[in-house]
């Protein structure tokens, strides 16, 4: 009765343990813009899982230190660049915009990275390209959150449908 008994816990305990061993990993990176009346400007944020950030600036740009180590970051930051502006295209009121790096920071397991687009008065329309990961991940997904005067607009990108376009 005892080995019964202890057979039945062992199932018990162990079944949840198995069920932790095959781990799912989503490929999304999640970019917000947000228009400042009173700055005249779009402001950008991009978050990148820190592991994949690493494993393409590795593939492109020989990137060999862990980026968490914050050694030669300009070296670093300037290959976030480099690779971002390749990846991101923004058009406002279809004119094409270039977007200044402002800086990165680590938060848990991703990269948040800042930019801005200055010189925005008003935007009546926003295309967005964004190609991040598409590289080294096929199902790679990268959500645009947008709010412009208070209404809030979103699109989901992939690698076959890599642009959107947003009227306000």
């Amino acid at each position: 009765m005892f080995m019964k008994i202890r057979n039945i816990f062992f199932l018990f305990l162990a079944i949840p343990l198995f069920a932790f061993t095959t781990v799912h990993k989503f490929y999304v990176s999640v970019t917000n813009i947000e228009h400042s009346k009173t700055d005249k400007a779009l402001q950008i944020t991009t978050r990148i899982f820190i592991d994949d950030f690493q494993r393409v600036l590795n593939e492109r740009y020989d990137l060999k230190e862990e980026l968490t180590a914050e050694k030669d970051l300009q070296v670093v930051e300037g290959m976030m660049q480099k690779y971002l502006t390749k990846k991101i295209k923004i058009w406002v009121n279809g004119e094409q915009k270039t977007f200044n790096f402002l800086g990165k920071k680590y938060e848990e397991d991703v990269t948040v990275c800042y930019f801005e687009i200055e010189g925005v008065d008003q935007v009546k329309s926003l295309e967005i390209e964004n190609a991040i990961l598409y590289e080294i991940e096929e199902d790679q997904q990268n959500l645009v959150h947008v709010k412009i005067n208070n209404t809030r607009k979103s699109l989901l990108l992939i690698k076959e449908n890599d642009k959107g376009l947003l009227n306000f």
